[in-house]
């Protein structure tokens, strides 16, 4: 079950993404390894790559009055508010095929992407 823990004022909607069980499936196994389980997980955006944008993923003990948090599976995950402008929308899911495994954002947001997928443009 997914829950929303917090939304800065200006955005009073539902949800604004969507953090997939395997997603949090996997960063719980992750913060288990790290063994601190005050983390969390923090996805950003921040200029460069070959598109103009790209994403970022830290693990983050503190929480900003103005991050979005959501809370799936016992994780959470925070956006901060430029961030999340361009996040809305889009899905972060762990996807493991026989090429690997990775994280992977779904973001309807982006207009064009680089082929390796971790950046892209608006």
């Amino acid at each position: 079950m997914e829950t929303v823990l917090s939304i800065p004022d200006y955005r009073q909607a539902g949800a604004p993404l969507v953090f997939t069980e395997a997603a949090a499936r996997k960063v719980h196994e992750l913060i288990v390894e790290e063994g601190n389980p005050a983390l969390k997980l923090r996805v950003y955006i921040s200029g460069g790559g070959c598109s103009g944008f790209q994403y970022g993923f830290t693990f983050d003990e503190a929480q900003a009055e103005d991050d979005f948090a959501l809370d799936r599976e016992g994780v959470t995950l925070l956006v901060d508010p430029l961030s999340l402008q361009y996040l809305t929308g889009a899905e972060i899911d762990y996807a493991e095929s026989l090429s690997g495994a990775q994280f992977v954002i779904r973001n309807p947001n982006a207009k064009t992407t680089c082929g390796c997928g971790s950046s892209f443009s608006t």
